[in-house]
């Protein structure tokens, strides 16, 4: 299990390198004309996460929140003219998965009786706990010591499945008031196949930093799997079946290592 994994990150690895050598080489190559850094930041982070799932046939879904926290390490290498690079890793616990939208012809939702002939919504959510490690470059623009910086950051996440647990009150065979629409179901009961997954995160945020408090960052970001939860071969039920994740977040970080210029803002 533990070569199979490994096997799969450095797949994943060899997938994202060159956009690793096109991100940094040119700054590498440029380095008389930069200001250099030596800037090392710890610290954590917290946020909400909205959460679904792009099956293949297609399942009706809202979103589903979630929480998602860690720890957050930060090397700032160089300053370009007024472009402030770094590079962003980051250990995370995120709650993840799907919420289907059941639905009837007329768009409305589907209701069922219980035995005390009480209405009730039919519902299914899912939810997968994931540890995501995202690594990303970042480039900044503003004050890195005292003042705010707005920042753009993009790169590749990798993610270990957990766990899942699954709040539904459908019922195979029960009668309901009104047919569903979508009758793609073989979700409802498949277990998680594929344990890794891997895709591109990236998001915009703003920076405040203060010479003896650290940095407090708030950032909203994307991330699309290139991964699938179930299989997807020619075989499997579903050809796509993949995660969208939508995350805002909030981050303190305070330096380990500063680079000694009192020119630095």
């Amino acid at each position: 299990m533990i070569t199979i994994l490994f096997c799969k990150v450095l797949k994943v690895v060899k997938c994202f390198l060159p956009f690793y050598l096109f991100i940094f080489l040119p700054f590498s190559a440029r380095a008389q004309i930069g200001d250099y850094r030596t800037d090392f930041a710890i610290g954590g982070s917290a946020g909400y996460m909205l959460s679904n799932v792009g099956f293949m046939p297609e399942v009706p879904q809202g979103m589903l929140g979630g929480l998602t926290g860690g720890l957050t390490l930060r090397y700032t290498s160089e300053k370009y003219f007024n472009s402030i690079c770094a590079i962003v890793a980051e250990v995370n616990l995120a709650q993840t998965g799907w919420k289907e939208d059941i639905k009837d012809a007329d768009r409305q939702r589907v209701y069922y009786k219980d035995d005390t002939q009480k209405l009730y919504p039919l519902s299914y959510e899912r939810k997968m706990t994931y540890l995501q490690i995202p690594l990303m470059a970042r480039m900044g623009w503003g004050r890195e010591r005292k003042g705010f910086q707005f920042f753009f950051q993009v790169g590749p996440q990798i993610g270990m499945f957990l766990g899942e647990s699954t709040s539904t009150n459908v019922v195979s065979g029960k009668e309901t008031m009104t047919a569903r629409t979508s009758q793609v179901v073989a979700q409802d009961t498949m277990a998680v196949e594929n344990k890794f997954d891997y895709g591109i995160a990236g998001g915009i945020g703003l920076e405040f930093s203060h010479r003896k408090l650290g940095h407090f960052l708030i950032e909203g970001r994307y991330y699309y799997g290139l991964g699938n939860v179930y299989g997807n071969s020619k075989s499997d039920y579903f050809g796509r079946s993949n995660f969208g994740q939508i995350v805002i977040k909030a981050s303190y970080l305070f330096d380990l290592v500063r680079t000694k210029n009192d020119k630095i803002k």
